[in-house]
């Protein structure tokens, strides 16, 4: 479909360029970039009549402003046509391009993840019509209807992956119930791939989320963080994938979403290789059928402990262990944040040293064992970041792993007294409050590992 002449010949100054969807066109023109929706009616969208073009360019105004306001302007209009304005900014720093380049850091994903969550817990709840489990099943069955029509080569495969999500559903149904009665079904943004995302002044802005389908934004947040997981799988870069799900776990807490997670990872892909196929992209669609496949079928988890004072490097040990991760398995559950969050408190705040009481720290670990056990019987290989000084705490986990029958693994770095002070003495923006002092304590009472713990 050709861009009607007399809507660029509007504009305040020439276009330098234009950008195409199946659904619209994108002029460059200086400062700024001009959307305007193509005159179409799809399955899923209705973009027939100028009214309803003006209603949706409003839309996308007002949905889109939530996540970045410096960037939607406004609505003008170009020859009749109405046009969301928007700040122009430098393609080459979207996140698929930065992540090719390989520019992507963990602190972009980090930052990500704490605006995600806190526009998350912010976002209005959907309404009775979305997020069921009745949704969720058709949603994730019509991905294979159109798929075993347009990839019949593949059908052994698609046959095992609609298996899979038909018991995986049936076995998670309450989980979405439950999950839905507890508000984590909110409006998102529908489409939060690396492509919609960019670098704006250093940090990691949203953009271009769904505005013709609330059928498609209002989701479980573990549904639109899925999204930007599964896209930096694509992308080859698994440590970054378990950043991202460290950090929203961080500042969330939302180990429940882990229940369900693995399920809109499964989905995500295969609406991937629908569009890929739809638009004749069959190598590609098969790329994501093998994702998909490789998810429905995780390693055997295991469990993994730290041990040691502070400053000797645990939260620095696993940290790497999860970016070097060759697939998202793993999630790491941090003693010092789950200590404050039992006591209302996020995990930057300080505590005034009230939460370290011997009472505190036995329900910390408490909690600890719970969430650990919750995640394994889930499927997912859980690292527990904690000091572990006590030999009695270590075997609880231990005889967890061993009555689950899986693998288990203790990282106890050994550091000299004056480096451990020397970090302590360094840190800054961590949840750990620990001092100086509470370190010499902490090594009157340690009680180091025997050799029997080794193993």
């Amino acid at each position: 479909m050709n861009l009607p002449a007399e809507i660029p010949a509007a504009l305040p100054v020439p276009a330098d360029a234009c950008r195409e969807t199946h659904i619209s066109w994108v002029l460059l023109a200086g400062a700024y970039a001009y959307k305007i929706k193509k005159p179409v009616t799809l399955p899923f969208l209705d973009y027939g009549t100028v009214e309803r073009r003006r209603f949706y360019c409003h839309e996308e105004l007002r949905l889109n402003q939530r996540f970045a306001p410096g960037l939607y302007l406004d609505v003008v209009e170009l020859a009749g046509e109405p046009a969301v304005r928007m700040k122009r900014f430098d393609e080459a720093q979207r996140l698929d391009h930065v992540s090719s380049h390989g520019d992507l850091t963990g602190a972009h994903l980090a930052q990500l993840a704490r605006d995600l969550v806190a526009f998350q817990s912010l976002a209005a709840l959907a309404g009775p019509g979305f997020g069921t489990p009745e949704i969720i099943r058709a949603d994730a069955l019509e991905n294979f209807d159109e798929l075993q029509r347009l990839l019949p080569v593949e059908a052994a495969l698609l046959k095992r992956l609609r298996d899979w999500t038909e018991a995986e559903w049936q076995r998670r149904m309450p989980d979405f119930v439950r999950r839905r009665a507890a508000g984590h079904v909110r409006e998102g943004h529908g489409d939060l791939h690396l492509g919609n995302l960019v670098l704006l002044d250093g940090r990691v802005v949203p953009f271009d989320g769904i505005e013709f389908s609330a059928d498609f934004r209002c989701i479980d947040v573990a549904s639109e963080v899925a999204f930007t997981l599964l896209d930096l799988l694509d992308h080859e870069r698994p440590g970054l994938a378990h950043w991202l799900l460290d950090a929203w776990l961080t500042w969330s807490g939302d180990f429940d979403a882990l229940k369900v997670l693995r399920f809109y990872l499964v989905y995500r892909a295969l609406v991937r290789a629908k569009v890929a196929a739809l638009q004749e992209r069959a190598p590609e669609a098969a790329g994501y059928l093998a994702l998909a496949s490789r998810l429905v079928a995780p390693r055997a988890p295991t469990l993994t402990i730290t041990c040691g004072p502070s400053g000797c490097g645990k939260t620095f040990a696993t940290s790497r262990r999860l970016a070097s991760a060759d697939f998202l398995h793993t999630v790491r559950i941090r003693s010092d944040v789950e200590r404050k969050r039992l006591f209302d408190l996020a995990p930057d705040a300080e505590s005034g040293g009230t939460i370290y009481t011997p009472e505190a720290t036995v329900r910390t670990y408490a909690r600890l064992a719970e969430l650990a056990e919750a995640l394994l019987h889930a499927g997912w290989s859980v690292i527990v970041d904690a000091a572990f000084l006590k030999r009695a705490e270590r075997d609880t986990f231990r005889s967890l792993a061993h009555q689950l029958g899986i693998a288990f693994d203790l990282i106890a770095p050994q550091v000299p007294r004056e480096e451990l002070a020397r970090r302590i003495r360094a840190r800054r923006n961590d949840p750990s409050e620990a001092t100086i002092d509470v370190m010499e304590q902490q090594l009157h009472w340690f009680e180091p590992p025997g050799s029997d713990e080794q193993v």
